[in-house]
């Protein structure tokens, strides 16, 4: 009924939907997601209904990966279109220092959509920091970032915090008592009362969710969702990382962080994965509220739906509780693209895609001219026909210099800053058990990947500011006493 009110109210003002001649963006991030998610099938108890009636009215990309294991180069990279590697973003830094500190020139994504005629505008976590690049020109805020917290931690207190390299949000249990407390409340409050207003140029609408980020908090009646005598743990291999190179182990190191052998010890394991899937069911219900706004707009059947969430993230797998390193599940992400007229209903494809490649297929679906300077490659190919034979690219993912992974549909490939390398064949071995780098059968499979890692790799931003190990706390530095004498 809402709809169709609207729907009369544009037919009696044409200077707002129906003189919009190009398709209207939606873009959606999830922080911190991996592949949790029902039509993904990552966790048998994940409970989505929202983002899986997305996917089923549109293309799942379910080998989709990130350019970067962590928030800030990930989101640096999907919004200039750029690879860590060409611009020297491979690690934290802050909004408004992304373009200031680059190696090669970009314009950000929004902004590229606002320069041809489009109205921009965005609530929450698009950017590490929200928006303070100042690339939206309408920014709603972010409510309490990863709050609200409570007055004293639930279960995770390590003294690593006394040590002044860094410092972790990680925690879970049941806080606060509303979702009216929740930031993701307040910008799907937020995104729906833009999608009810009228509009007179087309419009890119960002909506940034921060769960299920750390903390792992949200109300209780969230948690009742997932019983905690019936929580299924990821599967463990308690000696997993044997066969994983030593530079490898340092490079993921992140001894912030709880590992699975103290979740044990504790009795933490199934807390831990109990909040993190009651945070995702959570925000797959704000989602739900933003889908339900567009759907009952005027603005439905001319509006492009995005769904993303900026890498992955290990719940008790390989001995840690994390994202920060470059296997799969640190690097494979949710990609979801609706098209309306331009792709599939409820089709899947194995291709690997980078969010990197977000970019130039928003600008080819919104029919805008070509930006050279993007280094993905448009998915309206694999939008038309998800199973094509001729797609040839690979996803790569980039964490410091000389630390990167490649994917294509059946293997990975890691290649550290020392020469070491990990390889998996995830027909024979989704849970990545055994590295097979170094056995003879897997020799020209090692070579053709490597082919492409990419040749000349930027230095590290100056203006990165990361204190996760000493093996980036040393770069970071040793990078900055290389410019200061320049």
């Amino acid at each position: 009924m809402i709809r169709k009110i609207l729907t009369f109210f544009a037919l009696l003002f044409p200077a707002t939907v129906w003189a919009q001649k190009r398709p209207n963006v939606l873009f959606i991030a999830v922080d911190d997601l991996n592949d949790w998610i029902g039509v993904m099938k990552g966790h048998p108890q994940a409970h989505t209904p929202n983002i899986d009636r997305l996917a089923k009215s549109g293309v799942l990309f379910r080998n989709a990966h990130c350019q970067a294991p962590i928030c800030g180069p990930s989101r640096a990279s999907i919004m200039t279109g750029l690879q860590p590697a060409t611009s020297g973003n491979y690690l934290q830094l802050n909004d408004k220092d992304i373009q200031k500190g680059s190696a090669a020139p970009s314009t950000f994504l929004p902004e590229y959509f606002e320069q041809n005629g489009y109205k921009t505008m965005a609530v929450g976590k698009l950017f590490h920091n929200g928006d303070k690049a100042g690339a939206f020109q309408e920014y709603g805020g972010v409510f309490e970032k990863f709050g609200p917290k409570p007055a004293k931690r639930f279960n995770y207190n390590p003294a690593w915090f006394e040590d002044k390299k860094g410092n972790t949000q990680t925690d879970w249990g049941a806080f606060p008592e509303k979702d009216e407390q929740m930031p993701d409340f307040k910008s799907a409050r937020w995104a729906t009362a833009k999608l009810r207003e009228s509009h007179e140029k087309p419009f890119f609408l960002g909506v940034g969710f921060v769960r299920p980020h750390v903390p792992w908090y949200v109300p209780q009646k969230w948690f009742d969702r997932f019983p905690l005598d019936k929580v299924i743990v990821p599967p463990y291999l308690k000696n997993d990382q044997e066969d994983v190179p030593p530079f490898g182990r340092r490079v993921a190191d992140v001894p912030m962080m709880p590992t699975t052998e103290w979740m044990k010890k504790e009795g933490q394991w199934k807390k831990a994965v109990q909040a993190y899937l009651a945070c995702i069911s959570f925000v797959d219900a704000q989602i739900g509220k933003v889908l339900d706004a567009l759907e009952e707009s005027p603005y439905a059947d001319n509006t492009i739906v995005v769904l993303w969430s900026d890498h992955g993230y290990h719940l008790g797998e390989k001995n840690r509780f994390a994202k920060q390193a470059l296997w799969n599940l640190d690097t494979k992400t949710v990609l979801i693209f609706k098209a309306p007229r331009q792709a599939k209903h409820g089709a899947t494809s194995d291709k690997p895609v980078q969010l990197l490649d977000m970019y130039p297929t928003l600008v080819e679906l919104c029919g805008l001219p070509e930006n050279r300077q993007n280094e993905g490659h448009s998915l309206v190919p694999l939008l038309k026909k998800p199973k094509s034979k001729n797609w040839n690219h690979v996803a790569i993912t980039s964490y410091g210099k000389g630390n990167t992974a490649i994917t294509d549909e059946r293997y990975k490939l890691i290649r550290y800053e020392d020469g070491s390398s990990e390889l998996y064949d995830h027909k024979k071995d989704p849970n990545e058990w055994k590295n097979v780098a170094q056995e003879p059968d897997y020799a020209q499979t090692l070579k053709r990947l490597e082919k492409h890692i990419p040749a000349q790799q930027a230095e590290l931003s100056v203006y990165t500011n990361f204190k996760v190990n000493d093996y980036f706390i040393r770069k970071v530095q040793e990078r900055k006493e290389a410019v200061k004498g320049l």
